[in-house]
């Protein structure tokens, strides 16, 4: 995640953070009316209309920042933030997370992703930053690796739209997590969802084993 992602999501968990307090009471409401976790952020997110992670950062909030002082402490961060950044995650929804879905690869069905991302980069689908080799044999080692349990590899969607991959691959006792965004889908906020929305799925395939992120491809 970029600093500027990090920046923006910081902004919005702290303006959701300033909303909740100030509708303390609507929100104490929502959260005793909610039959679960899961029920208790979609009503503050819709109460507030705030992002889910806003939502979850207010149902985590600690008693001490209801005090004047942490409140305070809240409004100027929110003043430096805004003042900083040019946009807001509202108007980069899709950083949020909220939409985006992760799927495991389909060699036939996602074979057109992958072969723009191959077409664009120029380098295998493994990570060692070797020359491509022809599409169908990328795709056949990725499938071997998978079936292996030595790579991961998930495509980014967005309803029905592919939006791009998260590879990951383990690499001298590490996984080597990348993630690539179709040109038609960046500057959205989409690598920081699926980057964020990856890290469960990796852990859950790759229990124990430390994560690398790589920079995003472009």
């Amino acid at each position: 995640m970029t600093d500027l992602d990090l920046a923006t999501t910081r902004r919005d968990i702290t303006d959701a953070l300033l909303t909740a307090l100030e509708r303390r009471h609507e929100v104490l409401d929502a959260i005793v009316e909610a039959e679960d976790r899961g029920e208790a952020v979609k009503a503050i997110a819709t109460l507030l209309d705030k992002s889910t992670l806003g939502a979850e950062a207010v149902l985590g909030m600690s008693f001490y920042q209801l005090t004047k002082d942490e409140r305070r402490k809240n409004q100027a961060e929110l003043d430096d933030l805004n003042n900083a950044l040019t946009f807001t995650l509202a108007e980069r929804p899709a950083s949020s997370g909220d939409t985006l879905d992760l799927r495991p690869f389909d060699a036939s069905a996602d074979a057109d992703l992958f072969t723009v991302r191959t077409e664009e980069l120029k380098v295998a689908g493994d990570g060692s930053g070797t020359p491509a080799a022809d599409i169908s044999e990328e795709i056949a080692q990725a499938v071997e690796r998978v079936d292996n349990e030595d790579a991961v590899w998930l495509v980014a969607a967005e309803g029905s739209a592919k939006v791009g991959f998260v590879f990951g691959e383990l690499i001298n006792g590490e996984v080597d997590v990348r993630i690539w965004i179709h040109p038609d889908h960046r500057k959205k906020g989409y690598g920081t969802a699926a980057l964020r929305k990856s890290r469960s799925e990796m852990a859950a395939n790759f229990p124990g084993v430390p994560m690398v992120v790589r920079a995003p491809s472009a």
